[in-house]
């Protein structure tokens, strides 16, 4: 066991630490409440619709679609059978390789995008970008991607198929 003293927070870095770490909780949650009322949807199942509303034939293995979304396979698997029951995605073997399964938005969880996104963009718009400068938008687009580097990938993306 090391007996070297961790590097502790200074009082400028706990307060950027503390504000960091309630943004990460109240924003998706916000966002969350916000299409639950409106869409009756929540904040996973929207990122999934619209990542496949983005993709060439509206198509992409699970396996990327949960990437993509930011999930665990176990879980997009979970919320595609949801979005299956209401017939706006579809499983099917993936005719390149059968090993893989792709998620297909129907045109009926096309619609639901197209009517969806208008709220959800107006409220991203409200929460994120309206209380701040165009130059305090390119510092947090940077200081996303470089605390997105530090994390990597490797914990967040599926190792398994799909």
């Amino acid at each position: 066991m090391s007996t070297d003293e961790p590097r502790w927070l200074n009082d400028e870095e706990r307060e950027t630490w503390l504000a960091l770490a309630s943004l990460t909780s109240r924003l998706p949650a916000a966002l969350g409440t916000q299409l639950q009322r409106d869409a009756g949807i929540s904040h996973f199942e929207y990122q999934v619709l619209a990542v496949l509303s983005e993709k060439p034939e509206r198509t992409t293995r699970m396996s990327e679609l949960a990437m993509l979304a930011d999930g665990s396979l176990s879980r997009l698997s979970h919320v595609v059978k949801r979005l299956e029951k209401r017939e706006w995605v579809y499983r099917t073997p993936d005719p390149a390789d059968g090993r893989y399964t792709l998620a297909v938005l129907t045109d009926a969880g096309w619609d639901k995008v197209v009517a969806t996104a208008p709220s959800h963009v107006t409220e991203v718009r409200r929460l994120v970008f309206d209380p701040l400068t165009k130059a305090q938008q390119k510092q947090l687009r940077e200081i996303g991607h470089r605390l997105n580097d530090a994390i990597g990938h490797d914990d967040a993306c599926p190792t398994q198929q799909g």
